[in-house]
């Protein structure tokens, strides 16, 4: 039996290379909206954050994810990172 490829993300805070159901997907999409992708197949400009608060704080303190996303982030996007995420 075939072993299957399992896809490796990076994560835009930290920067390692994880399994892709390790991270977090945030979306912009083709309207402009930001949103958590929480099925990994929405349409649109993605960018992938780990779960760990640190992650999302660093992300939040140096605007990485507007930064990858050209687009603001709003503040409760924000907040429900920081409710599915876990300490370190």
């Amino acid at each position: 039996m075939k072993t299957r490829k399992i896809p490796m993300r990076k994560c835009v805070a930290c920067q390692e290379m994880k399994a892709k159901k390790e991270l977090t997907r945030i979306v912009r999409s083709p309207e402009g909206e930001v949103s958590v992708d929480s099925t990994g197949k929405k349409s649109g400009r993605g960018a992938y954050l780990c779960h760990e608060l640190v992650c999302v704080e660093q992300a939040k303190k140096k605007k990485i994810l507007e930064t990858h996303l050209k687009s603001k982030i709003p503040a409760d996007l924000y907040e429900q990172l920081e409710k599915g995420s876990h300490t370190s």
